[in-house]
């Protein structure tokens, strides 16, 4: 169940602008806000089904879009990218500081890793 919810999270997060205003409205209060599709119907003054038939067409389209895409899947793969690149500059720092006390390379290793950590914010 977490990581269904991991998995909608993300969607939404990706691909929450491609939905109409109604199904960002109803997904956002089910899946964020963990409102029933009972609370969501009578907030709205439609139907639990109403409601369902929303959620289920945006789920679709969310899903459809990473399909055709695969976004995620190639963020998720770049997050690990830069983890295996981060691992390797923290080893040549340490090295470093252990065999050569370089300035140059400690400048450089301290640089990438900056660039590293503003490459994991966006």
């Amino acid at each position: 169940m977490k990581n269904q919810a991991y998995r909608m999270a993300m969607l939404f997060d990706f691909y929450g602008d491609m939905l109409t205003e109604r199904q960002r409205e109803f997904y956002d209060l089910y899946y964020n806000e963990d409102l029933s599709l009972s609370e969501i119907a009578e907030n709205y003054g439609i139907s639990r089904q109403g409601v369902r038939d929303v959620i289920v067409r945006a789920e679709a389209t969310l899903t459809e879009l990473e399909d055709k895409t695969g976004i995620i899947r190639r963020f998720h793969v770049m997050q690990d990218q830069l983890k295996t690149v981060q691992a390797a500059v923290d080893a040549i720092a340490d090295r470093n500081a252990q065999l050569y006390l370089d300035n140059e390379l400690e400048a450089l290793t301290r640089q990438i890793g900056e660039i590293l950590g503003k490459l994991k914010q966006e």
